[in-house]
């Protein structure tokens, strides 16, 4: 089967390095990317009292790499939408969809409370979530169509005319992360996260409900087949000492940049609110992100939780059930993703940069992953 394959980035904080040479070294990244032929590069967006995300702008980053790039799909994922107004973005949407040549693809979700409590959003979870919902609509709306009129509980537009639209006809591709269900239910391409275990009845489940919610067979609007892909962060390097010497100082680092400064920032403040569970509930109603019994495979031997161990052994399964790590040589890599391949998914996404990894790592596994593995699934 046929891989596409992906990016996904933070754009983190590198020890010893200004922040113009790291924004330089990454647009330099982008364009190996493009020119190697993966599919998109996924950006993700987060803000302070966060540290994991150098390019809160999304929009401001992917402008510049619009620039120096001339295929790969730039993807903002995602457009936190509770805090945004939808008006700004539809029309910066607009313009960064033509500066691009058509290449902008449109992640969405709701971010976390945190964030939202921090920049003066509505912060309690449900209407955090209504919010998320009433700016999808707008921003669906106001890209489709001429004049933009909607009554809302947070925005009321009348009759507005909509001067700018998107080169792409109605919108921009969409996606939608961890959550296969709500990707399908609105026809959106997904990304997940966790290990190959969950990842193959999440890919049964999106197969499932696509054909249920947008009909069998059925092409995305923009009409392409949908993309659903797996979040890997990896090293590959010449042995497989050298990978896991690699990666283990860089994902310690990339957890505590996922997880610490938010919580430390709560409890500074004594904002208990946020604290524990507090810090990423989930509002009431929504389905969940694991795939039922329907949709699991055959059962795993006794004491068997995982299709394949992980290469490399970088991170304990407690230690984070979302974003997982692998490393290793090219031969491991590829074993790999011949076990990924045979769950169906016909996207694959890569972060090879992550923590406080120096950049000739990265550089070393982007080199091998282009040379050593890609051309084995295309």
């Amino acid at each position: 089967m046929s891989l596409q394959f992906g990016v996904f980035d933070h754009i983190e904080p590198i020890p010893g390095q200004e922040l113009d040479q790291i924004y330089h070294d990454r647009l330099s990244q982008v364009e190996r990317f493009d020119a190697a032929g993966f599919y998109a590069y996924h950006l993700a967006e987060h803000h302070t009292p966060a540290v994991h995300s150098l390019a809160p702008s999304q929009n401001v980053f992917l402008a510049a790499a619009s620039r120096t790039t001339q295929r790969i799909k730039l993807c903002p994922c995602i457009y936190v939408l509770p805090l945004h107004h939808p008006l700004r973005l539809i029309e910066e949407i607009c313009m960064l969809d033509h500066l691009s040549g058509g290449r902008l693809e449109v992640g969405v979700g709701r971010g976390g409370v945190l964030e939202a409590y921090f920049w003066g959003s509505d912060w309690d979870v449900e209407r955090n979530f209504m919010k998320y919902t009433e700016t999808l609509d707008i921003i669906r709306q106001g890209l489709s169509h001429d004049a933009l009129t909607y009554a809302g509980e947070f925005y009321q537009f009348n009759d507005l005319p909509m001067r700018l639209r998107p080169k792409q006809q109605p919108f921009p591709p969409l996606w939608y992360m961890r959550n296969v269900e709500i990707a399908a239910r609105e026809g959106m391409h997904s990304i997940i996260v966790g290990n190959l275990d969950g990842f193959a009845a999440n890919v049964r489940r999106y197969r499932r409900l696509w054909d249920e919610y947008q009909g069998k067979g059925a092409k995305t609007l923009q009409g392409s087949d949908p993309l659903i892909g797996l979040v890997t962060h990896m090293v590959i390097a010449d042995t497989e000492e050298e990978a896991v010497q690699a990666a283990r100082p860089a994902w310690e680092e990339y957890l505590w940049n996922l997880t610490t400064p938010r919580r430390l920032e709560a409890e500074r403040r004594g904002l208990k609110q946020f604290l524990g569970a507090g810090l990423n509930p989930r509002p009431s109603g929504l389905p969940d992100r694991e795939a039922g019994t329907e949709d699991q495979a055959t059962q795993m031997p006794p004491g068997r939780h995982q299709r394949q161990e992980e290469p490399g052994q970088v991170t304990e399964q407690a230690r984070s059930a979302a974003f997982r790590v692998v490393a290793g040589t090219p031969p491991t890599i590829r074993d790999y993703l011949d076990e990924y391949v045979s769950t169906g998914a016909n996207y694959f996404v890569c972060a090879f940069h992550f923590g406080n990894m120096p950049e000739e790592i990265a550089e070393r596994s982007i080199e091998l992953f282009i040379r050593d593995v890609m051309p084995h699934y295309q």
